[in-house]
């Protein structure tokens, strides 16, 4: 029997026995669970293969209930906060001492956001408790936007799959911290940097730490299928190289023609970033199943949803 179900009330349940779900949002789909539950939290990372020095996200049902979760919030982050939650928008602040370490990797600052999906909105409302959510697939592996996803990672591991359909923004959030109340990028994400600079000024760039990230989703490899990827700016050239081998190619607007290619997709013929986003993990799921020897990823624009589809390739390849 099939663990993908619509039943919001058979998820409140689930997560109120402390057990851990696949939920969806807009970004892509999460393993959820209570975050004041010790077996909950434990499970999401034992789940996952998750280490314990990456932080959670905790997703909150409204603005409103941020003071509950964060201490000593800056101005730019509430304007950020009335500008785009809902939404695919993770701020770090400083956590309220009732914040499991669990959840912070014993950091004193918490990862929180405000989900834009209304199946997982409504769930939020009916619990008591915000949820951890990291995305529902194997550490480093591809993000899921379809349930179905998430069922081949987990389909003996999970009592539930809530199927909300595909994840409309399909990259995972934006994540941005504060230094003194002035924001720093943390990760790029489905929310571009000039709609933040728009509402904020000039954001700085923090430096990764592979040891200790600050935030969720910050290590130099991630979101990687299993055939071996690589970036280039030259994809019609670089399938030449690969003639004896079965390849693929991701494209952005067009085909590339050459007979050796055996398996492509298109994000999208239109050219918006937007589509393109949305549809770029399901794509590589596809590709990564055609038992390929090679994937040849397409280099975007480095511009608006460019920079994140491209930070996100970037990470899927091979150094």
């Amino acid at each position: 029997m099939s663990i993908i179900n619509n039943s919001i009330q058979k998820a409140v349940a689930l997560l109120n026995q402390d057990e851990v779900i696949a939920i969806p949002t807009e970004t892509v789909y999460g393993l959820a669970g209570n975050i004041f539950s010790p077996k909950a939290i434990a499970s999401i990372f034992s789940i996952k293969e998750r280490p314990s020095f990456n932080p959670l996200i905790v997703h909150i049902k409204s603005i409103e209930s941020l003071p509950s979760i964060a201490r000593e919030i800056p101005e730019k982050a509430m304007l950020l906060a009335n500008a785009f939650w809902p939404g695919p928008l993770t701020m770090v602040l400083k956590k309220q001492p009732q914040i499991p370490d669990s959840v912070t990797a014993g950091k004193d600052t918490v990862a929180v956001r405000v989900p834009n999906h209304k199946v997982t909105l409504s769930l939020l409302e009916q619990l008591d408790f915000p949820l951890a959510a990291p995305s529902a697939n194997p550490f480093g592996s591809i993000s899921p936007t379809q349930a179905v996803h998430v069922a081949h990672y987990f389909e003996n591991k999970l009592p539930m799959i809530l199927d909300g359909g595909s994840c409309e923004r399909g990259i995972e959030s934006t994540i941005i911290g504060f230094d003194d109340g002035e924001p720093i990028l943390y990760r790029l994400g489905s929310l571009a940097i000039e709609d933040l600079e728009a509402i904020i000024g000039p954001l700085k760039t923090i430096v990764h730490d592979e040891k200790a990230p600050p935030a969720p989703g910050m290590l130099s490899r991630h979101y990687a299928p299993n055939t071996t990827t690589y970036l280039t700016d030259t994809i019609s050239a670089d399938v030449a190289k690969f003639a004896n081998q079965r390849v693929g190619v991701l494209a952005f607007k067009q085909e590339v023609q050459n007979t050796s290619i055996c398996a492509q997709e298109v994000l999208s013929v239109s050219g918006s970033l937007l589509e393109a986003a949305s549809g770029l993990y399901a794509a590589l799921h596809r590709l990564d199943e055609k038992n390929l020897d090679v994937i040849l990823a397409e280099r975007f624009p480095d511009s608006g949803l460019g920079k994140a589809i491209n930070d996100r390739l970037q990470r899927a390849t091979k150094k």
